[in-house]
């Protein structure tokens, strides 16, 4: 199909085998025949850089507030609609910001460079038992063990109770999907439920016996602020989950998406070995390149125009940051991976008021990982072709199996 029909018969809620192995392709089309595309559905659908960076700018004619958009999709009842319409990245200030501001009290750089020698120590053990075995699967042996850990100590989450969190969280962010299957809500509603019959649990325990809430983010956000600033008991559980499933599946991507890039271009991780100090700037490329979250949503709250488009107030605008972040305009070269690119100013964190505040963590993380595992294992294969997950909006792989050499 050429590049014409392919951006005019995109429809996000109709994808298929192909978009989910590369996306990439049909971005290209949209960016260069529709920039801002309208859906069936009356949403748009934006790919170039300059479009998404505007609307992340404008929180006031942009509103990441969901109640509107899950209602329909979910259910005003459900447990999916409770948890997604009630954490920090679905809502607006006021509750943004006081929710904001607790959790990144506790993720402070000393905070996070305290973290770095307990990283390394977990990372080494990962690496320790993959040598032992020779091979291993990228994603279930290390890069999904990396962010479950460090989240579960954060929260302070006892070690033999962390076996479910990681699917609780694939559950819960499956059901984000554009398109939904009767399984996956189900699965949803199912882990969100349960996720929280476990935090009733934890968070009363950590109410009798309190952590120190410059390290313990669940103290923290139980406690609240000097101020009395407090959150209520649906916030503080709901946050909770939030916390795990943004600082687990995303940094999961990165640390997968990160190795496998290594392997597909020998020359940039030759390059790494010879200069380990590219291993920040390597990091940023990984994050532009292969951005572990592709999609971001947003509804008009006032008429506005992105370009030249007019926008009335209500229309759902879908933000494509892994489109954006392989725009010409932005980016030289947008194809090629370059782990020296500078200037790389991506929105793999998003922008403005949302960005992320845990990406001082999720780099930390990443540039651990990575950098040890490539310095460690420097002729690391595939063994056999890495199995995409079959999403638009959270870009990883099921399994990336490797040979150790």
């Amino acid at each position: 199909m050429n590049p014409a029909d392919l951006a005019r018969d995109f429809d996000l809620r109709r994808l298929d085998a192909s978009f989910y192995a590369n996306p990439y392709p049909v971005y290209d089309a949209l960016r260069t025949h529709e920039p801002v595309r309208r859906m069936p559905d009356g949403s748009l659908f934006l790919t170039r850089y300059r479009d998404v960076q505007s609307v992340y700018r404008d929180a006031k004619s942009f509103s990441s507030d969901k109640t509107v958009e899950f209602g329909p999709k979910y259910g005003v009842s459900t447990p999916l609609y409770a948890h997604h319409t009630t954490s920090l990245v679905f809502n607006d200030a006021p509750r943004h910001t006081r929710v904001r501001r607790l959790i990144a009290g506790a993720l402070t750089a000393r905070a996070i460079a305290a973290m770095e020698p307990g990283l390394v120590r977990l990372v080494d053990g990962l690496l320790d038992r993959g040598e032992t075995r020779g091979q291993f699967d990228l994603i279930d042996d290390f890069a999904s063990a990396i962010p479950v850990e460090v989240i579960g100590n954060l929260l302070d989450v006892p070690h033999d109770e962390r076996r479910p969190l990681r699917e609780w969280s694939l559950a819960i962010l499956g059901a984000l999907e554009p398109a939904l299957t009767a399984e996956q809500e189900a699965r949803g509603n199912r882990a969100v439920s349960e996720f929280i019959d476990y935090l009733h649990v934890l968070v009363a325990r950590r109410r009798a016996c309190p952590g120190d809430p410059q390290h313990d983010v669940l103290t923290r956000l139980i406690q609240g602020e000097a101020d009395g600033e407090r959150l209520d008991e649906a916030e503080l559980l709901h946050n909770c989950i939030f916390i795990l499933n943004a600082g687990h599946e995303t940094t999961t991507n990165l640390i997968g998406n990160g190795l496998v890039l290594f392997a597909a271009w020998p020359g940039e991780r030759e390059r790494l070995l010879q200069e380990p100090t590219l291993i920040e700037s390597a990091i940023e490329e990984c994050l532009r390149f292969e951005s572990s979250n592709q999609l971001g949503n947003r509804i008009a709250v006032a008429d506005a125009t992105i370009g030249d488009v007019p926008v009335p107030r209500g229309t759902p605008v879908t933000l494509c940051v892994g489109a954006a972040n392989r725009d010409p305009e932005q980016f030289a070269a947008p194809g090629r991976f370059d782990i020296a690119r500078e200037p790389n100013r991506h929105l793999a964190f998003g922008f403005g008021i949302h960005q992320c505040a845990g990406l001082s963590l999720a780099r930390l993380e990443a540039r651990i990982a990575i950098g040890r595992f490539v310095t460690r294992f420097p002729r690391y294969r595939m063994n056999g072709e890495p199995e995409r997950a079959p999403r638009a909006r959270f870009r990883g792989f099921v399994s990336a199996a490797v040979a150790l050499e």
